[in-house]
């Protein structure tokens, strides 16, 4: 979280646009933090979008489109990993963005399955709140349990390994007293 990712989607498909390119941009139903059907960054940069409730419906949609976008990819069931390789075969773009992993530190979704057959990563990285480093992690600050928690600043943090760990053996402490 915090790190771009949203961003980053928007600035492709917004220069693939400006190409003359067909885009169909996708986000998770679930997603409805900042707009029920746009795409919107933390810096409020937008792009019209559609909810869709399975990956599924992505295959159905994007039948015209040249470019393919899909944010939040994590929130998505593991059939998005097929999906995604069906579009890519028609010889269209695919451009996603998701966070790669859990509040826990664990793969997500089918993040660990798509970044395996892309033919290109980007990784990109939050600050840590801490200690300043950058951050590979999404620290959840409020308690609860649930794998899907929307949220923002007041739910998670960003945090490097370092300080990530710290965090979690200060919670180990308090769970054992």
């Amino acid at each position: 979280m915090f790190s771009g990712k949203t961003e980053e989607l928007i600035r492709r498909l917004k220069r693939a646009q400006i190409a003359g390119q067909k885009i169909e941009i996708f986000k998770p139903e679930v997603d409805i933090r900042y707009d029920e059907e746009e795409v919107v960054s933390h810096d409020e940069n937008s792009l019209s979008s559609t909810p869709v409730k399975s990956s599924s419906n992505i295959l159905i949609l994007a039948n015209d489109a040249e470019v393919v976008g899909i944010d939040e990819a994590q929130f998505f069931d593991l059939e998005l990993i097929n999906v995604c390789n069906q579009i890519a075969s028609l010889g269209k773009r695919v451009v996603i963005a998701g966070l790669d992993m859990d509040f826990k530190g664990r793969p997500f979704g089918p993040m660990p399955g798509l970044m395996a057959i892309a033919e290109y990563v980007t990784k990109v990285h939050a600050i840590c709140v801490k200690c300043g480093s950058l951050a590979n992690h999404s620290h959840r600050v409020i308690d609860s349990e649930k794998l899907v928690e929307l949220g923002e600043r007041t739910e998670y943090e960003p945090l490097c390994r370092g300080c990530f760990a710290r965090e979690d053996l200060k919670a180990e402490k308090i769970e054992k007293s």
